[in-house]
This record gives C-alpha cells, structure tokens and sequence, in this order.
C-alpha cells in the first residue's frame, strides 16, 4: 500500500496551527524563536507552502514535539517505549522525557557501589530537583552533608557544588528533573481554597 504523500503533507499545515493555538503562541513569536520568516510560516498553515525538513524540525523543536507528530506518521503499533539508559560505572540514568530543550526526567539507578572514593562536589548551569523512591541518597550540597530517603525530595540550583552517592552502600532509585536553563519545578504545597 503506498501512501498517498499529498494528503500526508496537506494534513501538516492544520497541525502546525493546532500546535501553535495550543500553546497561545503567534506567528510572530514562532517565527523569532524559529528564524523563519512570519510569512513562510502562515504558508505553511495554510498549505500555500509545502513543508520540508528545514522548516519542519525548528517549528518540532519550538513545539518540544517529535517530527512524526508533525507529519501525521503512523504509528509502529508497538506502544512501549523503548528508553535506552546512560550508563556510568555505579550508576544508570534513563531518560524520561523525548523532546529537546526544557526541563528533562530521568530516573537514576545508583548500585550502592561507591562512585568515587571520596566526594567530589561539580557545579554546572541548571537546577535540579530529585525524588527519592527507594534506599537512601546522600546528597552532599555545599559545606552539607544530607540523607534523602524514600518520599523524600530536595531541590537546587546546580551552580552549588553537589555530589551524591548512596548513603549506606545499597542501591537508591530517585526521579531526577533537571532544567539546563535554570528552569524550577513549580509543586503545590497545599490544595486550592475555593
């Protein structure tokens, strides 16, 4: 079955108008992030314009959208996501999130092997907040030494010098989000007064 290519491109104009009213942006504001002029883009909604990877993975990189969103792809009919995690000696991380730019998750895994001998606190730009799920974490942060267990989160910017390890030399699962740019999470601590 050969796939009827006009209609796949004619489909991307009215999703790239979905996507950009879904997040309250204008043409104008697309076209400063993306280096595209206003005119092509409104094109390209309108299907005055055919799409092609130059303009296409910008608008997918403004939007924090993969480019088979854009196009309309079908789907592989394989719903598990296969995360490929980055490994260190003592440590796993896996990737959570997809898209480029923003605040990114990762789940860590450290096997309770000691990293490095002895701490040695890094700083770097960022903010960072992690959740503890299992065992405990030892965060060093600054002149403090702190153990994070289970239920438990902290948060920071990463221009402190940090280091961490497991607490008692067994492993220690812990969510991680961290924001390259400096960006916060932002949790209620309290329920809404209505």
């Amino acid at each position: 079955m050969t796939p009827d290519f006009d209609a796949v491109l004619d489909a991307v104009g009215p999703r790239l108008r979905a996507l950009r009213a879904h997040r309250n942006m204008t043409l104008g504001e697309v076209a400063a992030l993306s280096g595209i002029s206003t005119s092509t883009l409104s094109r390209l909604e309108s299907g005055q314009r055919r799409p092609n990877l130059e303009l296409l993975l910008p608008i997918a990189q403004i939007y924090g959208v993969p480019l088979d969103d854009l196009v309309g792809a079908p789907r592989t009919g394989d719903p598990r996501i296969h995360l490929r995690p980055v490994e260190r000696p003592g440590m796993a991380a896996v990737p959570l999130t997809r898209r480029p730019g923003g605040v990114q998750a990762f789940k860590m895994v450290l096997s309770g092997r000691t990293r490095d001998n002895e701490p040695n606190p890094q700083v770097h730009d960022g903010y960072e907040w992690m959740y503890v799920l299992n065992g405990m974490l030892r965060l060093i942060l600054g002149d403090n030494d702190f153990e994070i267990g289970p239920g438990e989160a902290v948060e920071f910017d990463t221009h402190t010098p940090h280091w961490f390890s497991s607490a008692d030399g067994k492993p220690v699962e812990f969510l991680s989000l961290f924001g390259q740019q400096g960006e916060r999470m932002h949790v209620r601590a309290q329920p809404k007064k209505l």
